[in-house]
């Protein structure tokens, strides 16, 4: 097993995400105790001592469940780490009860790490009001020994990271990140490192192979990658990628089965970085991918200099793109319900002047008429 420094901790450069892990008659309630107690022994004993979990994972019970597995292990064997779900609106205000439980529930004294979880446009407004003291609760909770290093999760645009680290970033040890070789341009992955960069502040890893959606390509792509690496299948690339970006640390993957599990151990036993050649084989393969189901938009913005109705088209497209490429998520629900509502796609009047001043000749006015359809 590689593994990162990270202040005084030597942490596994792979941490087992617990929001994936094996559960019965595929209900994502019901997890399979045997089974992920297994994986666990098998990842401790081949090196693993990061586990992830978080308050709303698998209907609320992988903290139960990794509580219950991680108790049977010396509490210095391993780094825990959870996190306040400000994703859900009403929990702002309830930082202490749920803290609270989240120790009971896991069985420990303290979080060797705790997040501010999912950072968005859709509760960014939340998380910096003080009067729901979220941020001092936690740094209360630092002080105290009960966290021992403090972080955040993000899932919004770049506005949202600047906003967040105004307020938070002087306290903010590392970030989590959806990182992967699709989103390094895709969701501007790469712009969010370089903020994290500009303040030292490390990075952390989650959805490495995107849901899954990595960890098989198409034929073609397959091929392209076969001629650089013969022998190595596509969850490999991904993980040699994120081997790439010196800000990594630790890299989350949400192993549901011992295949997963060895096969992930057996590539992070050596550390190898792409060449130059590979990325950029890695990168126009991304932008292939993404092209031929997305828009084109280069946020020039200047149809928002032409919108009469004030839309911020360029933030509209990116999460149309997204709802292309993924078939949407709850975090593109979330980040559209958080617009005021004159700021939603059915905003527009369908006038034209946008288009007629695009660079890439998108139809924006059809794209909101389909955006305002699929978000109903």
């Amino acid at each position: 097993m590689i593994y990162k420094q990270f202040q005084d901790m030597s942490l596994s450069a792979l941490g087992l995400g617990c929001m994936r892990l094996p559960t019965i008659d595929g209900d994502g309630s019901k997890i399979d105790e045997k089974k992920s107690a297994e994986m666990v022994e098998y990842a401790m004993k081949n090196g693993i001592n990061y586990y992830d979990t978080a308050w709303g994972y698998h209907g609320g019970n992988s903290e139960i469940v990794m509580g219950k597995i991680l108790k049977s292990y010396p509490r210095e064997s391993f780094y825990l780490a959870s996190k306040f779900p400000g994703y859900e609106l009403s929990n702002h205000g309830k930082v202490e009860e749920i803290f609270e439980r989240q120790l009971q529930k896991c069985q420990v004294d303290y979080f060797d790490f705790y997040l501010i979880h999912s950072v968005t446009e859709a509760n960014i407004g939340r998380y910096l009001d003080p009067k729901y003291g979220t941020l001092a609760y936690v740094l209360e909770q630092k002080k105290n020994g009960r966290i021992r290093h403090l972080g955040f999760s993000f899932h919004g645009n770049a506005d949202v990271m600047r906003r967040f680290l105004e307020v938070y970033g002087d306290y903010m040890e590392f970030g989590q990140l959806q990182l992967n070789w699709l989103d390094w341009s895709f969701q501007d992955a790469k712009g969010m490192v370089e903020m994290l960069r500009a303040r030292n502040i490390p990075v952390w890893v989650m959805e490495p192979v995107r849901g899954g959606s990595l960890a098989k390509l198409e034929p073609e792509y397959e091929e392209r990658l076969a001629e650089l690496r013969p022998g190595i299948g596509a969850p490999e690339w991904a993980f040699r990628f994120l081997q790439t970006v010196p800000e990594v640390v630790v890299t989350l993957s949400g192993m549901s089965n011992f295949e997963q599990l060895e096969q992930n151990i057996n590539t992070f036993s050596t550390e190898q970085p792409l060449n130059a050649t590979e990325w950029n084989t890695l990168m126009q393969i991304a932008s292939e991918k993404s092209g031929k189901k997305t828009l084109a938009c280069t946020a020039c913005r200047y149809c928002v200099d032409y919108c009469p109705k004030g839309l911020n088209i360029p933030h509209l497209i990116s999460l149309y793109n997204e709802k292309l490429y993924s078939g949407g998520t709850i975090v593109t629900r979330r980040c559209v319900d958080a617009l005021s509502e004159d700021q939603h796609p059915d905003s527009c009047i369908g006038c034209g002047a946008c288009a007629q001043v695009c660079p890439q000749s998108i139809d924006i006015p059809q794209m909101m008429k389909d955006f305002s359809k699929v978000m109903k």
